[in-house]
């Protein structure tokens, strides 16, 4: 039988590299050892080759790299100062991948629970531009979602994509993306453009493919269960791919930051040594690891979010 080979594209800066390796490898260890990958590296800058080497050892012979340098390839579009240049690289995919009819998008700030070698092979995307999951719509980002002209509860996050490349191609999708957006007022560019263009041409994936932070706080289950399921929340707490949008697992302590590190820990010594993670959170990472550990820190957790919330609600009640 001849192997089959799944593109999949990262785009990051060289700081992001060991997120790069955390998620590669997350990838590579939820897929079948015949899976071969072929990934796609979008960089705002020369990677050092040292760090290609050691991509390289980590994968063996499973995957085959490209690495795009596009230092100044967007020029007038808007960048949020949260962000950086590498997150709006993924607009661009049609008109640099021409190789491919259509590719999967992960962003680097991920976890990988499942097999995204079956889930591409087996995505029909017909006419669609995108393969995505929908987020919960929370109460207060209503207002925006509807000044930018989308659908509260139809809305996608951008970090986990199938892009159907050859559709976006025949439609010349990526000059009315990129045009878009230039626009100052968007708070996440490259994502809000996606759903103001793409509506109506995107299919549905479970949230288990792109579990956000939000999926996870039991704050807005309630809002989450007004999009999906008991079984979907269930299938998200199980083997849900965990995005860290918001708070960084290995710069603070955020929701689910000890799966970050497990997977951190498992990658080899050379890839760890060019670490720049918070020893801190390592160290507490190690603490709360232990069963007098994980008993203190939750209950710590489960005082804040009890007094936050409550309060946060009290003071939203009308006087």
């Amino acid at each position: 039988m001849i192997s089959r080979s799944t593109p999949i594209v990262l785009a990051f800066t060289p700081n992001y590299f060991i997120p790069a390796a955390t998620c590669l490898y997350s990838i590579l260890k939820h897929s079948p050892e015949e899976e071969n990958f072929h990934i796609i590296c979008l960089l705002t800058e020369e990677l050092p080759q040292a760090m290609k080497d050691k991509f390289l050892h980590l994968t063996r012979n499973r995957v085959r790299y490209s690495f795009i340098n596009l230092t100044g390839k967007l020029q007038d579009i808007y960048v949020d100062e949260r962000y950086t240049i590498a997150a709006s690289y993924r607009l661009l995919l049609p008109e640099l991948l021409y190789e491919y009819d259509k590719v999967m998008y992960i962003d680097c700030d991920v976890v990988v629970r499942n097999d995204l070698a079956e889930l591409y092979h087996k995505t029909d995307l017909g006419e669609n531009y995108l393969a995505a999951v929908f987020e919960a719509t929370l109460d207060f980002q209503i207002p925006y979602l509807q000044s930018i002209g989308c659908t509260p509860g139809e809305y996608i996050n951008s970090g986990f994509l199938i892009i159907n490349l050859d559709q976006m191609r025949k439609d010349h999708m990526v000059p009315k993306l990129l045009e878009a957006a230039k626009a100052s007022h968007l708070q996440f560019p490259d994502q809000d453009v996606l759903n103001q263009l793409c509506v109506g041409k995107i299919i549905a994936l479970p949230p288990y493919y792109n579990s956000i932070r939000t999926f996870f706080l039991p704050q807005y289950k309630t809002a989450f269960l007004n999009r999906y399921s008991e079984e979907d929340l269930q299938r998200v707490f199980r083997h849900g791919t965990i995005h860290y949008t918001g708070a960084k697992p290995w710069d603070t302590f955020t929701i689910k930051f000890d799966t970050w590190w497990s997977y951190y820990e498992e990658l080899p010594l050379e890839i760890r040594q060019e670490s720049k993670v918070n020893k801190k959170i390592w160290i507490l990472y190690r603490f709360y690891k232990t069963s007098m550990g994980y008993f203190l820190i939750s209950l710590l957790r489960n005082i804040y979010r009890y007094r936050f919330f409550s309060v946060k609600t009290l003071s939203s009640k009308p006087q």
